[in-house]
């Protein structure tokens, strides 16, 4: 399972955060992020993180292009509903409607990301191992 991780600035923090409070998941599984993000969450948890790019050198890209092809399970992307930056609001949407597209499990707030997360714990996700040994096969 991949799982990527984003966040606007004002969010970085909270993703800190909730990556410490659920490192014991979190780790075993696959971690991607944008370049400041996932730098953050690594030195805070000490968790191994696969860094992209940064979201203003094409990070956001990097994780889109990863989303439609498939390579990119969950996004776990905090969101600054604040932001009037028309390239953050731009590049969300974009992720979220390649997530909509590909059947991703995303979250854009703390209350969603938990949910997914414990639901993975739980095993409620693994149908997306499924489509990864479909791909495989043929």
């Amino acid at each position: 399972m991949n799982i990527t991780l984003m966040a606007h600035d004002k969010k970085k923090e909270l993703m800190v955060q909730f990556c410490t409070a659920y490192k014991s998941i979190l780790a075993k599984y696959n971690l991607s992020a944008t370049a400041t993000t996932g730098r953050l969450v690594a030195e805070a948890t000490g968790l191994p993180i696969t860094l992209f790019l940064a979201h203003n050198q094409g990070g956001h890209q990097q994780v889109d292009v990863r989303i439609a092809y498939n390579e990119i399970d969950m996004v776990l992307m905090f969101t600054d509903p604040s932001s009037k930056d028309p390239w953050d609001n731009q590049a969300t949407l974009q992720t979220l409607y390649l997530c909509d597209a590909h059947n991703v499990p995303v979250a854009t707030n703390l209350a969603t990301a938990e949910l997914l997360v414990l639901g993975l714990q739980r095993g409620d996700l693994d149908w997306r191992e499924l489509l990864h040994s479909k791909r495989e096969r043929k």
